[in-house]
C-alpha cells in the first residue's frame, strides 16, 4: 500500500525555521550549504519513507496514529512528527531538530 504524505501550513512553517535556526548556527560557507541539504533530507525521507511505511515509527502519546520519524542527520538529526489520517493520507504536522530547546 502507499501513502500520500503531504505538509501541512505548520509542517511548512517548521522547515522555514528550521532552515534559519540551521543558518543561525552556521560557522563556515560549507555549513550554509548544509542547511539546504537537510531539508531536502527532511523531504525525501518524509517521501521515501512515511509513503510506504507510517506505521514503523514510534508512537507519541495515547493516538495510535500520532507518531515520529528521526531522520539522521550529521551528528545530530531532525523529528518529523506526522499524523496517519487514513489509508491512504500521511500528514506531516512539525518538524524540530534535536538539538533544538523545546524538543523533549
Amino acid at each position: 500500500m502507499s501513502y500520500a504524505v503531504e505538509f501541512t501550513q505548520g509542517a511548512e512553517e517548521d522547515l522555514m525555521r528550521l532552515y534559519d535556526f540551521l543558518l543561525d548556527r552556521a560557522e563556515t560557507l560549507e555549513d550554509l550549504d548544509l542547511a539546504d541539504e537537510a531539508i531536502g533530507v527532511i523531504r525525501q525521507a518524509a517521501s521515501s519513507h512515511l509513503s510506504t511505511t507510517p506505521y514503523s515509527y514510534r508512537k507519541v502519546g495515547a493516538r495510535p496514529t500520532l507518531r515520529e520519524l528521526i531522520i539522521p542527520f550529521g551528528t545530530t538529526g531532525h523529528i518529523l512528527r506526522f499524523d496517519i489520517r487514513s489509508p491512504g493520507l500521511v500528514l506531516l504536522i512539525g518538524a524540530r531538530h534535536q538539538c533544538e530547546e523545546d524538543v523533549h
